[in-house]
C-alpha cells in the first residue's frame, strides 16, 4: 500500500473527501498492486469468511490444542455470556469468547487469518463480528472495516512492528486491538477522526506488554490475551464514539510502542526466558510437555 508513515494524513484525506478510511486505503492498494477494485474486495471477502468460520468453530464444545494446554475456555465463556449473568455484559463476554475461540482454532492447526499475526488472530474477527451485530451492519460494512484495519496494520509495521519477537505482545495483541477498535468505529458509522482516537486509546492501554509464552507455545497466556484485546478494542471504540479523544495522536502512540519494544530485553520478546514463562508452574508445564529439565 502506498501509505505515508502516518495515520493523520490518511484521516485528513478521508475527512476532506467525506469518505470512510477504508475507501482511501482501498484506492491506494488498487494503485500499488495494479489490481482491479472488485478483485481486491473479493479477496478481502474471502479473508472475512475464513475469519467467520474460525469464530464459529472456535466457540463450539470439544476444541483443544494439540498440547492440551488450552481447550474449551471459549465455549465456557460463550455459555456464560449466553446466561445473561456476565458482569460486563453479554456483548463484551461474547466478543472475548470469540477471540479466544479463534486463538484455539489456530493452536489446534485449524484455518485462521493471521491478522496481524497468528498469536493475535482472534481479536479482529471477534470485534468486527460483535460490532456488526450491535449495529445491524451487513457484510459490506465489515469488509470496509477490514480495509481500515489493514491500513492501520501497515502503518504500524512501517513505524514499529507487529512481531512479538521484535516488540513484545504489545506489537501483536496491541496492534490487533488498535486495528480492531478503529475498524469497529467505522462499522458503527463513526468518523475517521473517531477511528483514529479509538485506535490510539486501544494501543495506549497495552503499551509495554511483554511476550512471554509458557513453554514457548502460543497458548498461555496468548489465548486469554486475545480475549482481553477484544474487550479493550470495544471499549476504546465506545469511548471514541462518545467523544473522548486521545491526547496523544495515534502516530505518536505507535512511535512510543516502537521505542518501548526496542528497550524491551530479549528475554521478554517471545523467547520464553522470563515473565510468566519463567514461573515455577510454567517451568513444570514445560518439563511435562517436553520431558526435559
Amino acid at each position: 500500500m502506498i501509505l505515508r508513515h502516518d495515520f493523520a494524513e490518511l484521516v485528513e484525506e478521508a475527512e476532506k473527501r467525506g469518505c470512510p478510511l477504508w475507501e482511501i486505503v482501498m484506492e491506494r492498494e488498487e494503485k500499488e498492486q495494479a489490481v482491479p477494485r472488485r478483485e481486491l474486495w473479493n479477496k478481502m471477502t474471502d479473508y472475512w469468511r475464513t475469519m467467520s468460520q474460525a469464530v464459529e468453530e472456535g466457540i463450539k464444545a470439544g476444541n483443544r490444542s494439540l498440547s492440551g494446554l488450552v481447550g474449551e475456555e471459549a465455549y465456557q465463556l460463550r455459555r456464560y455470556a449466553e446466561s445473561g449473568r456476565a458482569l460486563g455484559g453479554s456483548t463484551t463476554a461474547m466478543a472475548a469468547a470469540r477471540a479466544m475461540g479463534v486463538g484455539t482454532v489456530s493452536v489446534s492447526m485449524g484455518k485462521i487469518v493471521a491478522a496481524p499475526t497468528a498469536g493475535s488472530s482472534g481479536i479482529l474477527p471477534a470485534v468486527l463480528l460483535t460490532a456488526a451485530e450491535q449495529t445491524g451492519a451487513g457484510e459490506d460494512r465489515i469488509i470496509g472495516g477490514l480495509f481500515t484495519a489493514a491500513g492501520i496494520g501497515r502503518i504500524i509495521d512501517d513505524i514499529a512492528s507487529t512481531s512479538g519477537a521484535s516488540g513484545g505482545c504489545q506489537a501483536e495483541c496491541g496492534a490487533a486491538a488498535c486495528m480492531a477498535a478503529a475498524a469497529a468505529v467505522e462499522i458503527a458509522g463513526g468518523t475517521p477522526g473517531q477511528a483514529a482516537h479509538a485506535g490510539a486509546i486501544a494501543l495506549k492501554s497495552i503499551l509495554g506488554l511483554v511476550c512471554d509464552p509458557v513453554a514457548g507455545m502460543v497458548e498461555i497466556p496468548c489465548i486469554k490475551r486475545n480475549a482481553m484485546g477484544a474487550a479493550n478494542a470495544l471499549l476504546a471504540a465506545d469511548m471514541a464514539m462518545a467523544g473522548i479523544e486521545s491526547r496523544i495522536p495515534i502516530d505518536e502512540v505507535i512511535g512510543a510502542m516502537k521505542e518501548i519494544g526496542d528497550l524491551m530485553p530479549g528475554s521478554l520478546r517471545e523467547t520464553a526466558q522470563a515473565g510468566l514463562a519463567n514461573t515455577p508452574t510454567a517451568r513444570a508445564i514445560e518439563r511435562k510437555i517436553f520431558g526435559t529439565e
